[in-house]
């Protein structure tokens, strides 16, 4: 009897102290951020983006990793958004078409001849850095890096030194820029639209003769392996931008999305001087494979920028509002008349 209440005794303090002993914490859920982008496989966007994953990984011990979708896999930028909404990927590398699609505003970066120089460019960005920012968090974004496609020219199957070259040949038109058809409609140019992911088919079937892309774009995407000319204007600038849910962001913990904000911060800005010592060697590139330079005179890119100014007054306000594009005017001018 001694014995069995004993043995109760020394099972009941056994007990006690496994109750007193604290729960091993659950180990902490591995959040996998799932990203599209347009930029091809092998392209430096896709390297930057595998060092960026590699450095998230190595600094959150595993539980943050990124899952690459490339080359348009996935569709188009209006595809991405579309899939970003339903919750089926959290990230996607924009241009300004998609980036504005979530904040209008973005569209006053699809303003042709708006830059003349890359310093423009960061000037007017970090300016307005936080302003862009506030506008994507509103729309329950997080913008995790700002980087660039570079100054668009014009690639084509014939020489375009002008607007009524243009009117004489078959023009692709981006299917998710309005802008752009704002401007070909203003030029009286007949375009057809197509996703990116289907240019290169339309080059060699002969549905398109001319396209527009950075450079490197062209490269990349291997359109000037279909054309045999290039013009020798910088119709725009092209920015580009990697954005994330915030829903999913939120489930990252505060220090890691310290981390995540820090590491996309300074390899996208890596990656946007990368790119412009990219598209000056692409351009070097394609003459070495027989690309002709067409050299349109002032009076002709004088017509461009006449056609664009006028589309661009009839959109204004129905996408960026003049406010901003204001703010964004006086900024360069002021910039121009410091730095002449």
């Amino acid at each position: 009897m001694q014995r069995s209440a004993a043995m109760a005794i020394v099972g009941l303090i056994i007990i006690t102290c496994m109750l007193m002993v604290p729960a091993m914490p659950a180990a902490a859920k591995t959040v996998v951020i799932k990203l599209a982008t347009l930029a091809p496989e092998g392209s430096s966007w896709i390297e930057t983006f595998n060092s960026i994953d590699a450095e998230i990984q190595q600094k959150t011990n595993g539980q943050v990793r990124c899952k690459f979708y490339a080359g348009g896999v996935l569709g188009d930028e209006k595809d991405m958004l579309r899939k970003m909404h339903i919750g089926q990927i959290h990230a996607a590398a924009l241009t300004s078409a998609g980036l504005s699609a979530i904040f209008s505003e973005m569209d006053v970066f699809q303003i042709p001849f708006l830059f003349e120089t890359h310093d423009e460019v960061d000037f007017v960005l970090t300016e307005m850095d936080a302003f862009f920012r506030n506008g994507f968090d509103k729309k329950n974004y997080v913008l995790l890096g700002w980087s660039e496609a570079g100054f668009v020219r014009l690639m084509s199957t014939k020489p375009i030194a002008t607007i009524a070259d243009l009117r004489k040949v078959k023009v692709w038109t981006w299917e998710d820029a309005p802008m752009t058809k704002a401007i070909f409609d203003e030029a009286n140019v007949s375009a057809i639209p197509l996703s990116v992911p289907d240019v290169l088919v339309g080059l060699q079937t002969g549905l398109v003769d001319v396209v527009y892309a950075p450079p490197t774009g062209a490269i990349s995407l291997q359109w000037f392996t279909k054309t045999q000319y290039m013009t020798d204007v910088n119709l725009l600038y092209l920015i580009g931008a990697v954005v994330i849910k915030k829903n999913v962001f939120n489930k990252i913990s505060p220090a890691h999305q310290k981390i995540l904000i820090e590491v996309w911060h300074r390899q996208m800005s890596q990656l946007k001087q990368k790119i412009r010592k990219e598209n000056q060697e692409a351009i070097q590139v394609m003459v070495k494979q027989g690309i002709k330079i067409i050299s349109p005179s002032p009076d002709q890119v004088a017509e461009y920028k006449k056609v664009s100014a006028k589309a661009m007054q009839r959109l204004e306000g129905e996408t960026f509002s003049k406010k901003i594009r204001d703010e964004v005017s006086a900024k360069l001018k002021a910039y121009r008349k410091n730095n002449q």
